[in-house]
């Protein structure tokens, strides 16, 4: 592949990647809600339940704000407003009581599994006439991807 080829596959990968964290609005994938079914989470308050169910009990405000990329004040005000829609709690770590540790509440833990549900759904309804081979090799490439970009990114504030 020539360096001009090269040049332009990053530069279709970085429209992609702008147009898919555009179609991920709330307002995108509320469109694509069945009626009844309820609304999509504000993405960036999903992102808290997110970091919280990834971590297993042992989360952070810190972890938080080092999973969506923000500063501590903006991920406690996340926390705030995901423990105000009862869907986190907040405890003392019994190894440390002057750590407190994040948990999904059961509202919580269904939230997260009503997302992940539909978004699955709508990701499967995209690929839904794509060759299996098509689907198992995007997935692997993507997963490739994201963990590549996370490694580097996370390099960026050690140079």
């Amino acid at each position: 592949m020539s360096e001009r080829e090269q040049q332009e596959a990053v530069a279709a990968v970085e429209r992609a990647m702008v147009a898919i964290r555009r179609s991920q609005t709330r307002r995108s994938l509320n469109r694509l809600a069945p009626p009844g079914r309820g609304r999509t989470v504000d993405p960036t308050l999903f992102g808290v339940l997110d970091a919280v169910e990834e971590r297993d009990g042992a989360c952070s405000v810190t972890d938080v704000a080092t999973a969506l990329g923000v500063d501590q004040p903006r991920a406690s005000r996340l926390v705030l407003r995901a423990v105000d829609e009862g869907w986190v709690v907040r405890a003392a770590d019994p190894a440390d009581a002057r750590r407190t540790l994040l948990t999904l509440t059961r509202a919580g833990r269904e939230q997260v599994d009503r997302t992940h549900g539909f978004r699955r759904q709508v990701f499967a309804r995209v690929m839904e006439d794509w060759p299996d081979a098509d689907r198992t090799e995007f997935a692997r490439l993507l997963t490739a991807f994201v963990g590549s970009f996370g490694q580097v990114t996370r390099g960026a504030g050690s140079s």
